[in-house]
């Protein structure tokens, strides 16, 4: 019997296309560096678009502004461990802060086209990070009021 219930880790993810690049982070990993989208978990008294927008600002020093949810994912890594289910939004950006410090263990952010993303899949911190994009090139925009937040 486990210690405690089960419970997924919800996180949020931003994907970001501008010029047909989408901005990556790469980051530190227990399996060595790896590429993400902009990306991490729910805080307590957050609205997950609030989590999306904190996240990218975090780990690239881009100003986010979600526009739709591209998808729900769940998945489970293959150790069995830790499910994720992942809100992923798309949106713009709207501006830098220049200088402003990433996240520990955000080595950068980096733009990359769809054809540098599907290149370095084997770097890739999970699936769902190429899945999240190809949704977005086969037009998945769905509204951000199909999620809804109360306080």
């Amino acid at each position: 019997m486990k210690d405690r219930p089960w419970k997924p880790n919800v996180t949020v993810a931003a994907v970001i296309e501008r010029d047909g690049r989408f901005l990556l982070v790469e980051e530190e990993t227990p399996e060595g560096l790896r590429f993400n989208q902009p990306a991490g978990h729910l805080e307590e008294g957050e609205s997950l678009e609030e989590a999306a927008v904190r996240e990218a600002l975090e780990e690239t020093a881009h100003r986010f502004v979600p526009e739709y949810l591209v998808g729900i994912y769940q998945w489970t890594r293959p150790q069995g461990d830790i499910t994720y289910l992942r809100f992923a939004y798309g949106g713009r950006i709207e501006g830098e802060e220049v200088g402003r410090r990433l996240d520990e263990g955000i080595v950068r952010a980096v733009w990359m086209s769809i054809d540098e993303v599907r290149a370095t899949a084997d770097r890739h911190r999970s699936p769902l990070i190429l899945r999240c994009i190809e949704d977005w090139l086969a037009g998945e925009r769905h509204p951000l009021a199909l999620v809804r937040h109360y306080r």
